[in-house]
C-alpha cells in the first residue's frame, strides 16, 4: 500500500513505496490466472488459521472448528474459527505487503503445515472488490478484544479495537463488497461452485449459505476424499474410485491406479484413459495440496511418457509457486515424479502377470506410450515386448507370435519400404516387420534379448531379390531387346531392369530402392552440378558408390509377358516407363518431379497409341 514516508537525508536508505492499484493489476494479469482465485485465497487463509488453532488446542474435538461461506449477491463473507489476529498482528500482517503471519515467531517452525507461505493472498480480494473488511479475535490471548481492519483499493487502511462482544468467539471474518463488474465471480451460486471446486477435499468442515429465508446451509465438502473412505470390499472400492475419476475427468477409466507415497503425504488415483492420445500430448493433472485444489493442469507431476493417464492427487509436502497454481520444481517434486512413474510401471507389470484381458485392452489403446517407455526401461521391455502389436507381413500381430512363425525377422527402415515389399515378401515366405513407425525398428532389434533363439536383421534389397525366381535362359534371351530399351529409358532414374518370376502374379513389377540409395544418388547429382565449386568439393569428398534402383518385372504377370514381346522401340520404351511409374506409385514414397512427369507422359502416350490402333 502507498504510505507516506519522511524525507531522508542524502545517502540514507529509503523504504520502497508501493502503488497498490498497480500491484493489484500486476497480480491479475501476471500472477493469477483468473479473478476467481480470490475465494481460494480466502479459503486457504481460513484453513491455515484453523491449522494454527488446532496447534493451540490439540485436544479440541474433531470438527469443532470450521469455515462458513456466505454470499447473497451484495456481499461475500468467509468466516473461520481459526487462531485469529490481535491488534498488533493486524498492524504487522495486514498492513505490510508480502508479510505472512506464517512467518511469525513460534509458527515459523510449523510452516510446512500451512498451505500459504507468501503473504500476498489477501490482495487477490481486490480483484473483485474495492474494500476488504476483516473482523478478527485472537485465540492466543484470553478475553482478547475484537479488531476491525478495513483496506481500500486506493491504498489506505484503518484499524480500530472493538469490544469482545463484536465477535464472541475467536476467529476471523472477511467481508467483501463486490464491484458491479465482478458479479460473475461473486453471485451466490458461483461462490458455492467455487467453494466446491477449490475445497471439496479440505479436511475441515466448510459450509455455504446464501441467506435465503428457509434455505438450508449446505456442506461444501460433505465426504472425505474417496481414497480416504472405507469400503466393504475391494471391488466396491475400485468401483468408487472409478466413479470419482469419471466425475472429475469426464471419462470412464479403463482402470484406476491407487497412488500412495507416505513419505510426502501423497494419496490419489491415476485414471487410465480408455482411448489413445497423440504421442507426447500431456494431459493436465488435478493436484491438491493439503486438500486445497492447486491446479487442474499440473503436467509436471508425471514424466512425459505417462500421457496415457490423468491423475488426481492430494499431497502434504509439495511446494506451490507464489501464484499457488502450479508446483515449484525442486528435489521433492523430482522424487515424487520418479516414485509415481514407478507406480505406473508396477501397474503395467501386474497387468502383464495377472490380467491379460486388461493388458490387451490397454495395449490396444496405448501401445505407442508403452513402446516409448520400453525403449528406455529394460524391465518394461522384458515384460511387454512380446505382447506389443506390430505391422508385419502376417498382418498386425505380436512379436512373440511372429517370431514363432519366422525364425529370422526382417525389419524395414521406413513405412514406404515395407509397403513396397510386403505383398511380395509375404508370398516368398519372408517375415518382415514395418520398422518405419516411431520406436518400432529399435524395439524389434531388441527381440533377441527376450527370445535368444530369434534372429533380427534389417531388410536389404538383395535379400528380397534373392528370393525371387529367375526366368529360364530362353525367356531371358527373348526379352533381352526389350530389357535393353527399358534400361535406356530408365537410365535417367539410375534404375536397372531385370526379369524374374514371383508371386502374387497380379503384381506386374517391383521397384527395389532404398532411401539411403536415393539420398546418395541425389547427393552425387548435386555434386556433379556443383563441379569445381566449394560445395562440389565437399559433396565429392562425401560421394560413395550408390546402389542403383532396380525395376523387377514379373514374368508371371500377363501384362509383362505382352510388354516384353513388343517389337516397336518407342512403344517398348513407353511401356517400360509406365511400368516404372506404376511400381513407384505402389511404393507410396514421395515422387520426384521427373517421376510425376514420366507417369503423365507415359499414360498419355499409351492412350494415344491405343486410339491410333482403334482408328
Amino acid at each position: 500500500m502507498t504510505l507516506p514516508r519522511p524525507a531522508s537525508p542524502d545517502g540514507a536508505d529509503r523504504a520502497f513505496q508501493v502503488d497498490l492499484r498497480g500491484l493489484v493489476d500486476l497480480l491479475s494479469h501476471h500472477l493469477y490466472s483468473s479473478p476467481r482465485v480470490y475465494l481460494r485465497e480466502l479459503l486457504q487463509n481460513a484453513v491455515d488459521a484453523l491449522t494454527a488453532r488446532r496447534g493451540l488446542e490439540p485436544d479440541a474435538p474433531e470438527g469443532a472448528f470450521g469455515i462458513r461461506l456466505f454470499a447473497d449477491g451484495s456481499v461475500v463473507r468467509v468466516e473461520d474459527d481459526g487462531v485469529g489476529l490481535s491488534e498488533a498482528d493486524v498492524h504487522t500482517f495486514l498492513a505490510t505487503i508480502g508479510r505472512s503471519s506464517k512467518r511469525a515467531d513460534g509458527i515459523a517452525e510449523q510452516r510446512g503445515d500451512f498451505i500459504g507461505q507468501f503473504g500476498i493472498g489477501l490482495l487477490s480480494c481486490f480483484l473483485v472488490a474495492d474494500e476488504i473488511h476483516v473482523l478478527s479475535r485472537s485465540a492466543r490471548t484470553p478475553d482478547a478484544p475484537a479488531v476491525e481492519w478495513r483496506g481500500h483499493g486506493h491504498g489506505s487502511y484503518s484499524v480500530r479495537t472493538l469490544p469482545a462482544s463484536a465477535r464472541p468467539r475467536p476467529g476471523t471474518t472477511v467481508t467483501l463488497t463486490p464491484r458491479s463488474d465482478t458479479g460473475e465471480w461473486t453471485r451466490p451460486n458461483q461462490v458455492h461452485s467455487l467453494g466446491r471446486h477449490f475445497g471439496s477435499l479440505l479436511r475441515h468442515p466448510v459450509t455455504f449459505s446464501d441467506g435465503t429465508a428457509g434455505a438450508p446451509t449446505v456442506s461444501v465438502n460433505p465426504e472425505p476424499a474417496p481414497w480416504a473412505r472405507t469400503y466393504p470390499t475391494p471391488g466396491s472400492r475400485s468401483r468408487a474410485l472409478a466413479a470419482y475419476g469419471e466425475e472429475v475427468f469426464g471419462f470412464a477409466p479403463l482402470d484406476t491406479i491407487e497412488l500412495d507415497l507416505p513419505a510426502v503425504g501423497l494419496k490419489g488415483i491415476a485414471c487410465v484413459l480408455p482411448e489413445a492420445v497423440p504421442a507426447g500430448r500431456r494431459h493436465g493433472h488435478r493436484v491438491h495440496v493439503k486438500g486445497m485444489l492447486l491446479s487442474e493442469q499440473a503436467d509436471e507431476i508425471l514424466p512425459e511418457w505417462a500421457f496415457f493417464v490423468r491423475c488426481v492427487i492430494d499431497a502434504e509436502s509439495l511446494r506451490p509457486t507464489a501464484s499457488r497454481e502450479s508446483l515449484y520444481e525442486d528435489d521433492t517434486l523430482a522424487a515424487v515424479r520418479d516414485a509415481l512413474a514407478e507406480r505406473l510401471r508396477e501397474w503395467i507389470a501386474r497387468a502383464a502377470a495377472s490380467d491379460p484381458e486388461l493388458l490387451g485392452r490397454f495395449l490396444q489403446a496405448h501401445h505407442l506410450a508403452v513402446k516409448s517407455l520400453a525403449v528406455h526401461d529394460d524391465e518394461i521391455l522384458r515384460l511387454l515386448l512380446p505382447w506389443l502389436p506390430f505391422e508385419t507381413t502376417d498382418g498386425h500381430t505380436t512379436l512373440d507370435e511372429f517370431a514363432r512363425t519366422h525364425r529370422t525377422v526382417l525389419v524395414t527402415s521406413s513405412v514406404e519400404e515395407f509397403r513396397q515389399v510386403a505383398a511380395i515378401a509375404s508370398a516368398a515366405g519372408l517375415g518382415v516387420v514395418n520398422g518405419g513407425y516411431t520406436y518400432d525398428r529399435e524395439l524389434v532389434h531388441r527381440l533377441p534379448e527376450i527370445r535368444p533363439e530369434a534372429s533380427v536383421a534389417d531388410l536389404d534389397p538383395a535379400t528380397l531379390t534373392a528370393h525371387l525366381d529367375p526366368v529360364d535362359r530362353e525367356t531371358e534371351l527373348a526379352a533381352s531387346a526389350y530389357l535393353a530399351l527399358a534400361r535406356d529409358a530408365l537410365a535417367v532414374f539410375d534404375c536397372d531392369v531385370a526379369l524374374r518370376t514371383f508371386h502374387p502374379a497380379s503384381a506386374p513389377a517391383l521397384l527395389v530402392d532404398s532411401r539411403e540409395a536415393r539420398h546418395e544418388r541425389a547427393r552425387s547429382q548435386l555434386a556433379r552440378e556443383q563441379e569445381g565449386g566449394l560445395w562440389g568439393d565437399i559433396l565429392g569428398a562425401l560421394r560413395q558408390e550408390a546402389p542403383r534402383a532396380q525395376l523387377i518385372l514379373n514374368q508371371l504377370n500377363p501384362l509383362v509377358r505382352t510388354a516384353v514381346a513388343i517389337d516397336e522401340p518407342e512403344l517398348a520404351r513407353t511401356s517400360a516407363e509406365a511400368l516404372y511409374g506404376q511400381a513407384a506409385l505402389l511404393s507410396r514414397r514421395p515422387l520426384r518431379p521427373a517421376e510425376s512427369s514420366l507417369i503423365n507422359r507415359s499414360f498419355l502416350d499409351l492412350l494415344a497409341h491405343a486410339l491410333r490402333k482403334d482408328s
